[in-house]
């Protein structure tokens, strides 16, 4: 392969790429081979899903609405016309409407649909931007919706991107024009009513309605700001809306970041979740409880895990996830009496995809979308007892086989610096180390590394089938351990975060696991800045391959759509001659690289956008370094899409083949 070669579909290792991916998604057969959006029908029967089909590796996956009925031996059932996709479906209380999301009246563009207990789909008013939430009033004469607005900004793990725009007939040349505020880049509310089916828009003048709870039927619970802009949700308060008159009055102004507001079945307390966080959508925190009456808040033990979701199973019980470590665990807590017990925790499984999430039925069974490394997606229960049950498996035929990949995962454990305790994965090829080995950063930072299916783990088992171990650290500032342990990074970020990475790698060669003159090193967001930074540090990895990378803060801040996260997590300003956005930013010392270095980003990225590559990029040549850029015009934040993803999986294998094999 080239450094200037653009296509590589002919090439043998695109090829053997393109397979790993056929094997996991099965296209053009049919197969569901992913989900989520679980949500279980009050009848305890029926549990709806969105599934994932690939119709080929040339384009973007569909999204079907699918059915389990228990009662009917576990058969999925698929409710979606050919050609189009439905997703988010949501029950009514009484369980004989299913709310969804779907773009059968124009491809791309999703509106709400009713589908009702005979099958009928009865197709809503529209609404005019991204619907991004679904919920039924308790009453079932209701239903709210979150959505952002026409150009609204997307949150990274969204692709940070920005929501379609209307289509305009103007002429090519036809100026952008950014005022810095606009009517329609704001996130509101719609409200329809079942009877009349008429939409209610809610837009508080000068609010921003980042997510939306019923706090009984005449009320909403909200994330709100006072600007639009992504930077403003990192300081963003917990509201109450009124729908009378859609006055707002704010009740909790967080320390940190807060998510996913939930209000009793009587509607005097609302649960929330507060946390040190880096992406929004991204939370791991704090359970706590807030009287609506009289602003009283305090947190619920919580058994030690840093909670992603809770849910009320009745007046007084919350049925919580998260993670305590590196296990991820439900557990649930007695509002009244405050106790609170862990009900099912595990290394092996994990569920969720940014976080873990779960649904619930009436019983307070937890229905999970489950996996790990050698378990494919599958829909699952976890009962009161912690029973986990497999309700069906979305493997394929090929990643059925026992054989698909011989590779293993395992936690590994070690000291930083200052004697901290540090976690992550290491993933061991077949046969006897040392092994070269990618050290594979995480996003956020306030993010983690999970045991994940191995599908999820960008070219891990294509890499380990050419006898490479891939490391998932978790350094300081990483989710799952607690506040403190977050608050480590915030205004450190490339300090002593830095030697966690190298002391983590120190640790696998003097275990015999890695081989100290085969370390390559990547990551993705955080990721991309510190596998960029770690080579202006470091001179021990043979190569790099940073995605979606950060170079410069001081750039970074003035074009990316988060400029509140570098202030935050960099504790200064841009304009602080000699401060941190200069100190830590990787293209300021270039000179010192002297390792080989291919970057991926997306021309579409509003987090980190593709200019951070760039002035990498030629800083790295400047000073002779050999240096790759490659630029996905319709991708943003990460390379997700298909066929990027193959294209962009086969330069990252070959890069490190390249560097890291090249001595057997």
């Amino acid at each position: 392969m080239t450094d200037t070669q653009r296509d590589l579909r002919a090439t043998p290792l695109y090829q053997v790429v393109e397979s790993f991916y056929s094997a996991l998604h099965a296209p053009g057969r049919g197969y569901i081979t992913d989900a989520c959006d679980a949500a279980v029908c009050p009848d305890g029967d029926r549990i709806a899903f969105t599934g994932t089909v690939f119709d080929d590796l040339a384009h973007a996956p569909r999204t079907q609405l699918c059915e389990i009925r228990l009662r009917d031996t576990r058969r999925c059932i698929r409710a979606t016309p050919a050609q189009h996709s439905d997703r988010l479906p949501r029950w009514s209380p009484d369980g004989q409407l299913l709310a969804f999301l779907s773009d059968r009246a124009e491809a791309g563009r999703f509106r709400l649909y009713l589908r009702r207990h005979d099958g009928s789909v009865r197709a809503m008013p529209i609404v005019d931007g991204l619907i991004e939430s679904i919920a039924w009033s308790s009453d079932g004469k209701q239903i709210l919706l979150g959505f952002a607005g026409s150009g609204a900004d997307l949150a990274g793990c969204q692709g940070g991107a920005k929501t379609p725009r209307k289509h305009e007939s103007l002429p090519a040349w036809v100026p952008e024009v950014d005022t810095g505020d606009a009517e329609q880049l704001w996130r509101g509310a719609a409200i329809l009513d079942l009877a009349s089916e008429e939409l209610r828009i809610i837009r508080p003048h000068g609010t921003n309605l980042w997510e939306v709870a019923w706090l009984g039927t005449d009320r909403l619970i909200a994330v709100t700001s006072d600007s639009h802009s992504e930077g403003s949700w990192y300081q963003a308060e917990l509201a109450i809306v009124e729908l009378r008159d859609q006055q707002v009055r704010k009740i909790y102004q967080p320390r940190d970041q807060i998510a996913l507001p939930t209000a009793s079945p009587a509607g005097d307390v609302v649960a929330f979740i507060e946390g040190v966080a880096s992406d929004r959508m991204i939370l791991y925190g704090g359970l706590m409880l807030i009287d609506t009456r009289s602003g009283a808040t305090h947190g619920l033990d919580t058994d030690g895990v840093e909670v992603t979701q809770a849910i009320w199973h009745d007046t007084s019980q919350l049925v919580f996830t998260g993670h305590r470590g590196l296990q991820t665990v439900i557990g649930e807590v007695d509002v009244g009496t405050r106790i609170s017990r862990s009900r099912w925790s595990s290394l092996e499984l994990t569920f969720g995809a940014w976080n873990p999430s779960i649904a619930l039925s009436p019983d307070g069974t937890a229905v999970v979308v489950g996996e790990g490394y050698a378990t494919p997606p599958e829909i699952a229960s976890i009962d009161g007892h912690g029973q986990y049950c497999r309700l069906i498996s979305l493997a394929a035929p090929e990643t059925s086989a026992p054989d698909f990949n011989p590779a293993r995962i395992e936690p590994v454990e070690w000291r930083g610096r200052d004697d901290l305790i540090l976690q992550g994965w290491i993933i061991r090829p077949a046969g006897p180390g040392p092994w070269p080995l990618v050290m594979d950063i995480h996003g956020g930072p306030v993010w983690m590394c999970r045991n994940r299916w191995q599908g999820r783990l960008r070219g891990a088992k294509v890499l380990a089938d050419h006898g490479i171990a891939s490391f998932y650290p978790n350094p300081r500032g990483s989710a799952g351990r607690g506040r403190e342990f977050a608050l480590r990074v915030r205004g450190d970020m490339g300090g002593e975060d830095t030697f966690d990475f190298l002391t983590g790698v120190d640790t696998l060669v003097d275990r015999g696991i890695a081989d100290a003159g085969r370390l390559g090193v990547t990551g993705i967001s955080y990721g991309g800045y510190m596998s960029a930074w770690l080579i202006t540090q470091d001179r021990r990895f043979a190569a790099a391959a940073p995605i979606s990378v950060v170079a410069d803060w001081y750039s970074q801040h003035r074009t990316s759509q988060i400029p509140y996260f570098d202030s935050l997590f960099l504790d200064g300003a841009p304009a602080m001659p000699g401060g941190l956005f200069h100190a830590r930013s990787p293209a300021f010392f270039a000179d010192r690289v002297t390792t080989p270095t291919l970057q991926l980003t997306g021309a579409l990225d509003q987090n980190t956008p593709p200019t951070q590559a760039l002035e990498f990029h030629r800083s790295l040549l400047e000073n002779k370094v050999r240096s790759i850029l490659v630029t996905y015009p319709t991708a943003g934040h990460g390379i997700r899409g298909f066929p990027e993803v193959i294209d962009a999986t086969t330069r990252y294998v070959a890069w490190f083949l390249e560097y890291l094999k090249k001595t057997l």
